[in-house]
């Protein structure tokens, strides 16, 4: 999305839009409330698709809002979307690259269009403030070029290789990547749009067919990816959207044989779950498996603290914590120890925290009634353990009543050994602690489970021991933007190492595309 004014918003840009933007959100808002409470079907086969049993979308910022009525699938309907994934890709497969390019950057631009509006669909369904949701949609179509940019840039990654000196005979090898089959791509809610448009996108590139299934706290979002898919003219049967419980609608799709390759997004033991229910049929699949992180920054005595103090700020409590690149644990030297903590108070009291769609707010609600319960319970674990700075209580004053509102908390003084410094906690929770010599701090930020992102604020020779010795996939350096937070498909492509994700490459990227695509090597013969 770039307003005739030329901004472009990305999560690094997003702190200083243009007031177009804003006007834009409050008209879309004005005008989405006079439709809440719809039912919306599924998407197979091209069809509306309705199941016996329902469910509702409720806006966690205040429960008695109704969103949405969507329908709770079954198996059996999984296995309908599969029907008609399977019919499709035999065409779609062969359908010329250029021309698959072509209908996934219609979708694209149609997203554009909707940018306003399906950007107040994530703060209505997420929590998310409006800058977040709109970032979210204008990832996602950025998310859907690359794909295209990429597959271009390759020219279908369709390769002429060496020939063979042989005498008497003229040799013709090419590489070509094909796809798989049908592609699930299983979304979370925190990103409903860019960890739903985003993998979906580059399956339908690649010539894979697709199943999706969204998180049910945020169904919404994800029909309306299915709805851009639609009106850009890709086939039916090609895109699949399904609603429903992971235990019985998702599970079902997993354990499809024909499922050719998965996306998903979540934490980790489900995660790993997926992978090994996934590697048990007749032969390895790929999975992408992207699940999670305890995401630290450092701070040095030579920082700019100023710099450091907002950026963690921004990437701790963003999106109420309720993000895979959080920042979870902070790691502060002696000296300025007490320094950055009083400049991050000082700035975590600041944050205005209430309705996601009010322009002002900052901080909207945890997205379900589960998150609100586990944030409680972490808060009495840290204080009987630590000391809480701010926050650790949950806001129930008169318009925040009827919704999940948690203060921004920060921990300190926690053992080292406490399970919550290992832990995901996926709230607005982050726990700190002094370091006397940097080696020390690089030691505990990389003795977790996860490497997904990392943050540092120091000199430039600091700088570069930094990039050399943590293990992140995604990393930051004096960035008052966010210390851990706002990859950008194109800029800094999202990904992680270890536990925090299983393919190695980074998506939004130049090496995600050849995932969703296997090599064939075509050799030619010819006599004379």
């Amino acid at each position: 999305m770039t307003p005739d004014t030329g901004f472009k918003l990305t999560y690094a840009t997003m702190f200083n839009p243009p007031e177009e933007l804003h006007t834009q959100f409050d008209l879309a808002a004005a005008e989405l409330k006079g439709r809440l409470g719809r039912e919306y079907g599924m998407i197979i086969d091209g069809k509306e698709h309705f199941s016996t049993e329902k469910f509702e979308d409720r806006s966690p910022a205040d429960t008695s809002v109704l969103l949405g009525v969507f329908q709770k699938g079954t198996a059996e309907d999984a296995h309908l979307a599969m029907d008609a994934a399977a019919r499709a890709f035999p065409v779609w497969s062969h359908t010329p690259w250029q021309e698959r390019v072509r209908l996934v950057r219609k979708a694209a631009e149609i997203m554009d269009r909707r940018t306003y509006e399906m950007g107040v669909i994530v703060s209505l369904e997420v929590g998310k403030n409006r800058m977040e949701g709109l970032g979210d949609i204008a990832e996602t179509a950025d998310l859907l070029r690359y794909s295209c940019d990429r597959m271009e840039a390759n020219n279908g990654f369709i390769a002429e290789m060496g020939r063979d000196p042989l005498v008497g005979f003229t040799s013709r090898n090419l590489s070509i990547l094909r796809p798989y089959g049908v592609w699930l791509v299983i979304s979370p809610f925190n990103f409903p749009a860019a960890l739903t448009g985003g993998p979906a996108g580059a399956a339908l590139v690649t010539g894979n067919t697709l199943v999706m299934k969204p998180a049910t706290d945020t169904p919404w979002t994800a029909r309306c990816i299915a709805e851009c898919f639609r009106e850009a003219g890709i086939p039916d049967g090609v895109y699949n959207y399904v609603t429903g419980p992971g235990s019985s609608l998702g599970q079902a799709l997993i354990d499809d044989p024909r499922v050719a390759g998965i996306t998903f997004t979540g934490s980790f033991d489900v995660g790993m779950k997926i992978g090994r229910d996934f590697s048990s049929g007749r032969w390895v699949r790929p999975a992408i498996l992207e699940l999670g992180g305890k995401n630290p920054a450092i701070i040095s005595k030579n920082a700019n603290l100023d710099d450091a103090a907002i950026g963690l700020m921004r990437s701790a409590f963003g999106l109420q914590g309720q993000k895979c690149s959080a920042c979870s644990r902070i790691f502060i030297e002696r000296p300025v120890y007490e320094q950055v903590l009083g400049k991050l108070v000082d700035l975590t009291s600041k944050l205005v925290i209430g309705d996601p769609l009010d322009r002002k707010v900052y901080t909207g609600p945890v997205v379900n009634k589960a998150g609100y319960r586990d944030y409680q319970a972490f808060c009495a674990e840290l204080e009987k353990a630590g000391r809480i700075l701010t926050g650790g209580k949950v806001l129930t004053e008169g318009a925040l009543a009827n919704g999940y509102f948690c203060a921004p908390t920060i921990a300190v003084d926690v053992p080292a050994d406490h399970r919550l410094w290992q832990e995901e906690m996926f709230l607005p929770i982050t726990m700190a602690a002094p370091f006397d010599i940097l080696e020390e701090a690089m030691q505990r930020a990389n003795d977790v489970q996860y490497g997904l992102t990392a943050g540092f604020y120091g000199s430039e020779e600091e700088v570069t021991w930094f990039f050399d010795k943590i293990e992140a996939g995604v990393t930051y350096a004096n960035r008052p933007q966010g210390a851990t937070t706002g990859a950008w498909p194109g800029f800094q492509p999202f990904g992680g190492w270890k536990g925090s994700g299983s393919s190695g490459k980074n998506a939004g990227g130049y090496y995600y595309l050849p995932l969703y695509m296997h090599e064939q090597i075509q050799t030619h013969m010819k006599r004379g």
